[in-house]
């Protein structure tokens, strides 16, 4: 009787085993189908959301192109304008990078520069000074 009883309960652990796993595959199912089905209904609005974004990232980097347009022309030409060391002020002098007021003073001291480079020449300012300010100087 005990054997029987036994043999009895793993039959219907079995029994439901399987209801259990078959249970199981049709919730997965069911999952599945409802993920499908939510995913195919938000696949438009993603799709535009997506359009959007590319949208909104093409124009800033257009805009950012342009940003960057405006300070290369900027800087070319009133943000870094050309000082003559022939008719320059102490002050407008002391501007240039790595100019103090006593080599300023120099420069004016010195006048007349043929040429820019004379302020090497004439040793109002060392090479490497004069590195620094080459471009943003002029003799004319």
């Amino acid at each position: 009787m005990f054997y029987a009883l036994v043999v009895g309960i793993a039959l219907g652990g079995c029994h439901d085993n399987g209801n259990s796993t078959a249970d199981q595959r049709a919730r997965e199912k069911r999952t599945r189908d409802e993920v499908a089905k939510a995913t195919e209904r938000a696949k438009p609005a993603l799709e535009e959301a997506g359009r959007k974004i590319g949208k909104a990232a093409s124009e800033a980097a257009d805009e950012a192109q342009a940003a960057a347009e405006g300070v290369r022309d900027g800087w070319e030409r009133g943000g870094h304008h050309l000082v003559n060391v022939n008719a320059a002020t102490e002050d407008e002098l002391v501007e240039l990078p790595g100019i103090s007021h006593r080599e300023a003073r120099r420069i004016v001291d010195g006048r007349p520069y043929a040429d820019r480079h004379d302020l090497v020449a004439k040793r109002v300012i060392s090479e490497a000074a004069y590195a620094k300010i080459k471009d943003r100087i002029t003799s004319k």
